[in-house]
């Protein structure tokens, strides 16, 4: 196991740089903001998901290989980005659905919207280099077995992603529920995450935001 004290300062580390928002915030604010709470929780279980994937990875030394290989990465980027312009633009040509009263506005599936937070958080490039170059800086090879420090320390980090990135999601949903008084406001409202998921991707495709 990791030792207390790398893991403790590992959690400070952590919070801090998800505290800042980010693609990850980022694309939760706008899935919450188009598609109401629920989505928006339902994203960040879907989005944590592909992160406990990368972090599987990356324990594996898998990660390391793919973090390595410009082609991969690059691809792995464009794909990423592409699918978060199409979510965008999704959100903008139903924004009618999400201008209907919040009650009767049919949901969308729960698998479906597990299935496009996976997408976005297993394709996102940033997170596994992130876990490649920052997580061997805290364990122990004394410890114990390097894999599972690395584990360890990758739950870690999902589990506080998954935590604050739901307090993001449940502002962004009552910030939501004012604007559901008003049709008008509310399919404005779902043009404008849209319009921040399609930024997110085409700001992802450029430069590689981090994560």
């Amino acid at each position: 196991m990791v030792p207390l004290s790398h893991w403790v300062t590992f959690v400070i580390a952590a919070a801090l740089l998800i505290a800042l928002p980010g693609p990850s915030v980022l694309f939760v604010i706008g899935r919450t903001l188009a598609l109401g709470r629920r989505a928006g929780l339902l994203s960040v279980v879907g989005n944590a998901s592909g992160m406990l994937v990368q972090t599987t990875l990356v324990a594996l030394g898998v990660g390391a290989i793919v973090a390595q290989s410009i082609v991969v990465l690059t691809v792995i980027k464009y794909a990423g980005a592409a699918y978060l312009v199409f979510l965008g633009i999704q959100a903008i040509r139903h924004r009618s659905r999400v201008s209907a009263p919040v009650e009767s506005s049919a949901p969308r599936s729960t698998l479906r919207l597990l299935g496009e937070g996976f997408v976005v958080g297993v394709t996102n490039p940033k997170s596994i280099v992130f876990f490649v170059a920052i997580l061997p800086q805290f364990i122990d090879p004394k410890a114990g077995r390097i894999p599972f420090q690395l584990a360890e320390l990758g739950l870690t980090f999902v589990v506080l992603a998954l935590l604050m990135d739901s307090i993001w999601a449940l502002s962004a949903g009552a910030a939501r529920h004012w604007f559901a008084r008003s049709p008008k406001r509310l399919s404005h409202l779902g043009v404008a995450g849209g319009v921040v998921m399609i930024g997110l991707g085409g700001a992802l495709a450029v430069t590689g935001s981090k994560s």
